[in-house]
């Protein structure tokens, strides 16, 4: 083996040495952004079940003030026909009284 072929095996061996290195350090990085990425998710989803079981009572009471308006505007709209046909037929009544 000449020199030129020695030197050449141990700038290559130092080569690899090196990028051993720089991929045990990217594959380090990899694992701590994948641990970070789920441990940011599991607080976002925490965080949202928890606001949710504490928002619950709140939206349970909108809810049924919801409901309450609903029922309340169905009444109304039943209330305002019975009215129309009441004066309908009063209307009808008042026509046949004048007709005769």
């Amino acid at each position: 083996m000449t020199d030129e072929e020695k030197f050449l095996l141990v700038r290559t061996n130092k080569l690899v040495e090196e990028n051993n290195v720089i991929l045990r350090q990217m594959r380090r990085a990899n694992r701590w952004g994948t641990a970070f990425r789920v441990f940011y998710w599991v607080i976002i989803i925490g965080v949202s079940i928890g606001a949710l079981y504490f928002l619950q009572p709140y939206i349970d009471s909108v809810m049924k003030l919801y409901e309450q308006a609903q029922s309340s505007i169905q009444s109304l709209n039943s209330t305002v026909n019975q009215a129309q046909s009441a004066i309908g037929s009063v209307n009808s009544s008042i026509g046949n009284i004048l007709k005769k």
